[in-house]
């Protein structure tokens, strides 16, 4: 039996008392599994799965230290999951950011890749997000960490001072920046002003940037020395995984001096790589991170395609919530109760809105469990019959039984209402 909460389907008592957050989750999971202890039952596992890995991150992170605090009879199996996590690389980017940094934590048993295809396609993703972690030698101990100089259980970027780097403000407040390198930018150099929202935006070799071993205490004194804020990032070729020695860097690093993320300090020259365990190396590495509020630029390494590596790292600071520049879509893996092809209506409102930046747009199959796990959505398009759709703002449902067939443009006029449509720009079409 699994017990556990998706974001946005609390019970009412614990939802109105903490509220639709990750404490909400985790006090509605323990509720239960208190109820099943009481009556002598321990076959159950664990699960807070969410549609923000932000917020499962923190509900898992927090789930295991309650546990811990419960005592060692509830050391209970964990299963991981993203759930409505989408399709194509926006699904696996964001699948690998939940999941991934989980297990890099030392944190989860079982896991779902919840992807809009075929549960065929599921297996693969599961099999190479997992198989790192097999043989526990990507598993981050206790040990391995330094101290958080972040709270693991809340979401806070890391406060540095703002940078003029290359025309961008970089650091603060600031969007986090996109790096190249200098043989990637002269390789897209004649097609970068239509390369639109994939543009890079810094060279790395022209960027003054300081690479350092986190180890070093004097390299780490003499950055910390400097009156002026420098951009810094661990040094390539280390025996450090990515992660530890990021927050490593992160916790011996005045907050003021901003950091540069990696994917991999092993910068790749296979031009026939696999793309899907690079795609999900970076997403868990660079993930991981941003969710812990640590990085202020990217740089994707392991991918040696320029426009390749460029959409790879945009994707995952979308998945991630730290960059927002295109749609941000919920959508749910079909199942029994499904009423309608969610892979091909899917794909035609992501056609239709696709260029609405900032925009949350669910697609649920049915009104089980719609409602609740597309909580954070802006809009919602549920199947609320066969062949009837009913559509959302928020949580709530203002337009019933609109036939299948009419649905995705009411969607738009939807949208329009709000105030959130904006007709799509006429671009050039660029392989990237």
């Amino acid at each position: 039996m699994r017990i556990g909460t998706n974001h946005g389907s609390l019970s009412d008592r614990i939802m109105n008392r903490f509220g639709d957050i990750p404490l909400g989750m985790v006090e509605s999971a323990l509720e239960f599994a208190r109820i099943a202890r009481d009556l002598d039952y321990h076959q159950f596992v664990f699960s807070m799965k969410a549609s923000n890995p932000k917020v499962m991150i923190e509900a898992y992170r927090l789930l295991v230290a309650r546990l811990d605090l419960e005592g060692p009879d509830w050391n209970y199996p964990i299963h991981l999951g993203v759930t409505e996590a989408g399709d194509g690389e926006d699904g696996r980017i964001k699948s690998a950011i939940g999941i991934g940094s989980l297990l890099n934590d030392g944190i989860g048993d079982t896991i779902r890749v919840s992807l809009t295809e075929d549960a065929i396609h599921e297996i693969p993703v599961a099999r190479a997000l997992a198989a790192p972690f097999q043989d526990n030698d990507e598993r981050s101990s206790a040990d391995d960490q330094p101290t958080p100089t972040w709270d693991p259980f809340s979401y806070e970027r890391r406060a540095t001072d703002v940078m003029k780097i290359g025309g961008h403000d970089l650091g603060g407040g600031s969007e986090v920046r996109v790096f190249t390198t200098r043989r990637k930018w002269d390789a897209l150099a004649h097609k970068i002003e239509q390369l639109g929202d994939f543009k890079p935006e810094i060279v790395l070799e022209d960027s003054g940037l300081i690479a350092l071993d986190p180890r070093d205490e004097d390299a780490i004194a003499e950055v910390n020395a400097s009156a002026e804020p420098r951009l810094v990032t661990v040094s390539d070729g280390l025996d450090l995984a990515v992660v530890p020695a990021f927050r490593l860097l992160a916790s011996r690093l005045q907050a003021r001096h901003p950091i540069l993320l990696k994917d991999s300090l092993d910068p790749s020259t296979d031009a026939q790589a696999d793309f899907l365990d690079t795609l999900l190396r970076a997403s868990r590495n660079i993930g991981s991170l941003l969710c812990d509020g640590i990085g202020d630029a990217v740089l994707v390494q392991g991918e040696e395609a320029p426009g390749q590596s460029l959409r790879l790292s945009y994707n995952i600071l979308q998945a991630a919530g730290t960059r927002i520049f295109k749609t941000d879509y919920v959508a749910c893996p079909s199942c029994g109760r499904t009423l309608f092809n969610l892979q091909t209506t899917t794909q035609k409102i992501r056609e239709a809105t696709g260029h609405l930046k900032g925009v949350r747009i669910a697609v649920m199959g049915c009104i089980v469990n719609g409602p609740g796990e597309m909580a954070d959505a802006d809009f919602g398009y549920v199947g609320g019959a066969p062949a009837k759709i009913n559509l959302y703002v928020g949580k709530t449902a203002v337009k019933f039984n609109i036939p299948e067939d009419e649905a995705v443009e009411r969607l738009i006029d939807l949208i329009r209402e709000h105030g959130k449509w904006i007709d799509p720009p006429v671009r050039d079409t660029v392989e990237v």
